[in-house]
């Protein structure tokens, strides 16, 4: 395990931001991050994992911690299902691929996800009808103060809309190592009641779908409307979409009857932060080498020489604006580092 020294942080990120780590480690194993964890001589400590849902602002003077531990395993199965231990550093869209070609269903929704699978559970990543919570049986994290292995349940996790434990309350106090899925065997019976899906199953005339249908419709779609990070930097979306309450949803709709929405429950109403950021006029504008997508105006995307700032201010301009024409705070759904 070795501690490399002003560690360019450009391929770690996916909006391909240049920063530099003045310490940083590749961790490989449990005992590699307790005993890194153990070290006292480095103040502050950065957990990175995929990279794909975060916004590096500036150089950072701290320990940079790069969570590479790999490893599928199969814990349990039955004639139904199937419960995999995923360890933290594994791709989650290579997962997702392996999970198909093994005949798993249950992840085909969340196709082409960027990051790893470590991170999934932070944010309960979804797309398309599914999320995490709906195939998640639990997790293990070590506990940054006791350097101890502790696992976590499904309800000790707190999941809700883009959010858990580890977003509130556990924030900066664990750090996942792995993740265990319960899975489908067939027959499946796949998700595919959200209308992007639907429509992209019918236009190539796909009546009774396979999982693995399922999961080329969603890379289709996502490579419709989504830049690869590859080509242009970015961080997927990078606003969640605000739920407001019904009071401000009757306002709201009387002023804007032509906006899209989602009713939540009896008294909340989900907004797509993408509409309400498009109607502010900021869908496919460049300010420099920041900019917003031009078929997505919830992804902000560096053109190659943007910095952490640069787009951070462009985040802040475009909360403003939407602040200020509709009254709803749009929210940041990535992790602001600096």
């Amino acid at each position: 395990m070795k501690i490399q020294h002003n560690k360019s942080l450009k391929k770690y990120n996916t909006f391909g931001i240049e920063a530099l780590a003045s310490h940083f480690v590749e961790i490989t194993t449990i005992q590699n991050l307790q005993e890194v964890l153990q070290q006292e001589n480095y103040p502050k400590k950065i957990v990175l994992s995929g990279g794909s849902n975060m916004l590096i602002t500036n150089d950072l003077n701290a320990l940079v911690m790069h969570i590479n531990i790999k490893g599928i395993t199969i814990i349990s199965e039955d004639e139904n299902h199937v419960v995999l231990k995923i360890m933290a550093g594994e791709n989650w869209h290579e997962l997702v691929i392996w999970t198909i070609n093994q005949d798993y269903g249950g992840l085909e929704n969340l196709s082409l996800i960027p990051g790893n699978v470590g991170t999934s559970p932070i944010q309960n990543i979804g797309a398309y009808g599914v999320e995490l919570k709906d195939s998640f049986e639990s997790c293990e994290a070590i506990d940054v103060a006791t350097q101890q292995l502790i696992t976590f349940s499904k309800s000790d996790c707190q999941f809700g809309y883009r959010d858990s434990i580890f977003k509130n309350a556990g924030k900066g106090k664990y750090i996942i190592t792995s993740v265990n899925l319960k899975l489908n065997k067939p027959p499946h019976s796949p998700n595919t009641s959200y209308g992007a899906i639907e429509t992209e199953l019918k236009e190539n005339k796909i009546d009774h779908p396979t999982i693995k249908d399922v999961s080329d419709a969603v890379i289709a779609i996502r490579q419709k409307k989504l830049p690869d990070p590859i080509k242009l930097g970015n961080s997927g979306s990078f606003f969640k979409n605000p739920v407001i309450t019904k009071e401000k949803f009757i306002t709201f709709l009387d002023n804007n009857p032509d906006a899209p929405f989602y009713q939540i429950s009896e008294t909340s109403y989900k907004i797509p932060a993408g509409w309400l950021i498009e109607k502010c006029g900021f869908k496919g504008k460049r300010f420099g080498d920041a900019g917003v997508h031009k078929n997505q105006a919830l992804v902000l995307v560096n053109y190659g020489g943007a910095s952490g700032q640069e787009l951070l201010q462009l985040a802040h301009k475009i909360q403003d604006a939407v602040l200020t024409r509709f009254g709803i705070n749009i929210i940041p759904e990535v992790n602001i580092i600096s």
